[in-house]
């Protein structure tokens, strides 16, 4: 038979990864997240097991600045897995106090599993490359001299950022995903994409979801994590505007483009 949801499971919003099958809140106060088979390369971004294997592993269960929710089990069956956690009632952070969760989280000790995500923005952009790079952007006369310089020195910014320390990152730094609150530190969701990567990684994404200035963000944090967070956020940023332009919803990735010129800018002078 079919697996299937209980009936008095409430469905929820979040999780939208590429192995999410849904997510749901029992009761008795568990969210339930169905993973489904996908992406088998256990180094992939996109690794459809990874979500049950941090859970499982309690790599990041006590990590400080940013750990897990508590975990309650998991099933695995011919068709997915059931991954059992705590609910995690969202809490009220400040963009800046994310940011210095995430600096702490990134200077903890993790050993890295064989199963981490590694090479998350070269992987994207071999795929932007193979739908035609970054030329939606200049049809709809929204290129730049930056952009183009940005596009033609990619390897360069990726070289650079393998040279970066390797650090613990979530891979997916969004508002939505750094969502409760333990004392000082963050309790996040949905980690399909994590791993070890350049330092400064989560801060770029960060940065990309909220109106607070780079400089705010990275206020205590070193110059490798600014080069990390400013190539990341760069390179993700402007794949994410051009990506959107061929969709019917485009959400705010092109309207965000025009703000993004300063981190552009900077990133360029890195990648020289």
């Amino acid at each position: 038979m079919p697996w299937q949801p209980s009936p008095d499971w409430q469905p929820l919003t979040s999780g939208t990864g590429q192995a999410t099958g849904g997510v749901w809140l029992t009761p008795d106060g568990q969210v339930v997240k169905r993973l489904v088979p996908g992406v088998e390369d256990e180094r992939h971004h996109a690794y459809w097991q990874r979500q049950a294997l941090v859970a499982e592993s309690g790599l990041v269960s006590a990590t400080p600045g940013l750990h897990a929710p508590t975990f309650l089990g998991l099933d695995r069956d011919a068709t997915g897995i059931t991954l059992r956690t705590a609910y995690t009632p969202a809490a009220d952070w400040t963009p800046e106090a994310l940011a210095e969760a995430l600096g702490r989280f990134a200077r903890s000790s993790v050993a890295e599993p064989a199963w981490g995500a590694r090479g998350v923005l070269r992987d994207r952009l071999a795929t932007v490359e193979r739908r035609g790079g970054w030329e939606v952007l200049e049809r709809h006369e929204l290129g730049s001299t930056a952009i183009r310089q940005l596009w033609s020195r990619r390897e360069a910014a990726l070289v650079m950022l393998d040279r970066l320390p390797r650090v613990p990152t979530h891979g997916d730094a969004y508002p939505a995903n750094l969502l409760g609150r333990d004392g000082d530190d963050v309790v996040a969701i949905d980690w399909e994409q994590f791993g070890l990567g350049p330092a400064g990684f989560d801060l770029g994404y960060l940065a990309l979801a909220v109106n607070t200035p780079l400089d705010a963000l990275l206020a205590t944090h070193g110059d490798d994590v600014r080069r990390g967070a400013v190539l990341v956020a760069a390179y993700t940023g402007v794949s994410r505007a051009a990506w959107s332009l061929g969709r019917a919803d485009a959400g705010d990735h092109v309207a965000r483009l025009a703000s993004l010129s300063p981190i552009v800018d900077e990133a360029v002078s890195h990648a020289s």
